[in-house]
């Protein structure tokens, strides 16, 4: 049976890779973007009749769930959910201000939470679904210049695993997905945000921005392929919870996560020694 997938900035990077990869395995998309026309653009080449395009500002509540409400009326249910649309905030904890890291999470965080309270009473009534939400390696492991985006995405997976255990009693399954770099806009200079402050005894280390923007373009990550790789898992019968995509993302997090354990077991007699008695 083909799906309905209903995907968040659908109009560049791994949203159209995803998109596209669904609508080659016979699946109907429902695209959304802030920017309609350049989601539009991103699909030229697709036939109309199995894609739908909804303009969404995934910072604003009452527009994700006017979208869903859209999406199921043109194709009657919504199967998969990806929320893919985001930015990323790069710089110095220290120097960013409060308004830029809460507007980091509106849009990071928030719109995912917007988007799963929209979607989850459809998924519900048809005991069945599928989400996807988008995290970053930067949301299982400390990166440097990443404390607010890597928040948001530490946000995103602890949101994820925790309502993956309410909701799989009515058949609907979260997977939560951490790329490494891939071929994406997140570093180009119109997405990329940078702190608006500047604090002296950082500066010794380099411009960060410079440092950062090499990456654009040159990551090895394939969007198209974690597109294909996402159509896998949305028709598997138990699909990974988390799912590390690229080899790179394996690379980091894996001896991250082998030394956390190893911590923890090197200080299991303190952890004991918190018991009380009764």
């Amino acid at each position: 049976m083909s799906k309905v997938w209903f995907i968040t900035g659908a109009g560049s990077g791994i949203g159209t890779g995803i998109a596209k990869a669904a609508l080659r395995a016979g699946d109907r998309v429902v695209a959304t973007g802030r920017n309609l026309d350049k989601v539009r653009g991103a699909y030229r080449d697709v036939a109309t009749e199995n894609i739908a395009f909804i303009q969404l500002d995934v910072a604003d509540e009452a527009r994700a769930k006017a979208a869903v409400d859209e999406a199921v009326r043109q194709f009657g249910r919504i199967d998969v959910v990806v929320n893919n649309a985001g930015y990323s905030l790069l710089g110095n904890f220290e120097e960013m201000t409060t308004a830029e890291i809460q507007r980091q999470f509106t849009t990071n965080f928030y719109s995912v939470m917007y988007v799963m309270r929209a979607v989850l009473p459809v998924m519900r009534k048809q005991r069945s679904g599928h989400i996807i939400n988008i995290s970053s390696v930067a949301g299982v492991l400390g990166l440097k210049h990443c404390a607010a985006y890597g928040a948001t995405k530490f946000a995103v997976e602890g949101l994820s695993l925790s309502v993956a255990t309410e909701v799989e009693q009515f058949g609907i399954k979260i997977t939560v997905v951490a790329p490494g770099f891939f071929r994406t806009d997140l570093l180009d200079a119109r997405n990329v945000r940078w702190p608006s402050n500047v604090i002296e005894d950082y500066a010794a280390e380099g411009n960060i921005q410079e440092t950062w923007s090499a990456y654009h373009g040159k990551q090895q990550g394939d969007p198209a392929k974690l597109g294909e790789i996402l159509v896998k898992i949305a028709g598997m019968e138990k699909p990974p919870k988390q799912f590390l995509a690229g080899s790179d993302a394996l690379t980091v997090v894996t001896p991250v996560l082998e030394a956390r354990l190893q911590e923890m077991r090197a200080y299991e007699d303190l952890s004991k020694s918190t018991d009380g008695t009764f």
